[in-house]
């Protein structure tokens, strides 16, 4: 007969299996388990099965058995996966891509019935139309002022009902309405928090980002960083282009005020002293530019026009 393991040899094999785990993976999902079934939480397991693992457990033995050892390896990194663990959480260790782990994870979602005392996590809103339930029911419509009619013998709601508001405690009557209604309201499963990467820690979020959003974020910051160096007149990669554009209107602005002059300068000034020019250097870039950016179109080729023949041509050359 198999000895049954002590309650210290499980607190001693898990150590080890988390320390094991923290050392061979380097990114780790920390995912909530609110009313995630036993049943439900194999599915996951299985699903993940090839490059990730899921490990529940204690918080308070988490949080010790990483901080023994982090200071056993000295790798004070692991220290930052501490304050995530609050609440009923657990650990999904991977070497896959973390978005197509996230995205998996949230495939095993199962409908719940609104029981007596939960938190509604989404707001609940009950759908006209017949509900199938004799007037004998109308009672609990009542009780909750859900607007009814009786229509060929049964119970019709009127129009739609919030009955649960996000946040809230989910009544008996509200409960009690929902199970006759046939209405599974919430979805549960694990629900990603937070992503540790190799000591750095980030939102989930993070993961949906594309390489458009991160092109629009970083214009943003250049934009930034160049209207901050404009401001104070401190010379950085992106504000130099518009330093020298904006030192080189000075300059021009001096040059058409005074009798100073430069190449560039003397074309400006030939073009207020004579608008009509500027027109006709513009309108080429106008009409290349009304056309799509198409060339302009060539100048027609001089036709050869044959020379006329004299009446003493008799078929050769004045040269021959």
């Amino acid at each position: 007969m198999a000895v049954k393991p002590s309650k210290a040899d499980k607190k001693i094999a898990y150590d080890q299996k988390l320390c094991q785990l923290l050392d061979e993976y380097t990114q780790i999902l920390i995912a909530a388990a609110d009313n995630v079934g036993s049943n439900q939480l194999q599915n996951i397991r299985k699903g993940l099965r090839g490059d990730s693992v899921v490990l529940m457990g204690k918080k308070h033995m988490m949080k010790r058995s990483i901080r023994l050892h982090a200071e056993k390896t000295g790798n004070q990194a692991f220290l930052n996966l501490i304050p995530l663990l609050v609440g009923n959480v657990g650990l999904i260790f991977t070497k896959g891509d973390l978005k197509e782990v996230s995205e998996e994870v949230a495939k095993y979602k199962v409908g719940a019935p609104a029981r007596v005392g939960l938190v509604a996590p989404i707001d609940v809103i009950v759908p006209p139309g017949n509900t199938g339930l004799d007037p004998s029911q109308t009672s609990f419509f009542q009780v909750l002022n859900i607007p009814t009619k009786i229509n060929k013998g049964t119970v019709e709601i009127i129009t739609p009902v919030e009955l649960i508001r996000k946040g809230d405690k989910v009544g008996s009557s509200e409960a009690a309405l929902l199970a006759k209604l046939g209405i599974r309201p919430f979805s549960y499963g694990l629900v990603v928090l937070s992503v540790y990467d190799n000591g750095s820690v980030f939102s989930p979020e993070v993961l949906d980002l594309t390489e458009e959003d991160l092109m629009e974020k970083f214009a943003a910051g250049v934009s930034m960083v160049t209207s901050l160096s404009l401001a104070i007149s401190y010379p950085t990669l992106a504000a130099a282009p518009h330093m020298f554009v904006n030192a080189y209107k000075n300059v021009l602005s001096v040059a058409v005020a005074t009798e100073y002059s430069f190449p560039q300068a003397d074309k400006v000034k030939e073009f207020l002293k004579d608008p009509s020019k500027f027109a006709v250097a513009v309108a080429p870039v106008a009409a290349a530019d009304a056309g799509g950016g198409a060339a302009p179109p060539k100048e027609e080729e001089k036709k050869e026009e044959p020379a006329e023949e004299s009446d003493d041509d008799m078929g050769f050359s004045l040269f021959d």
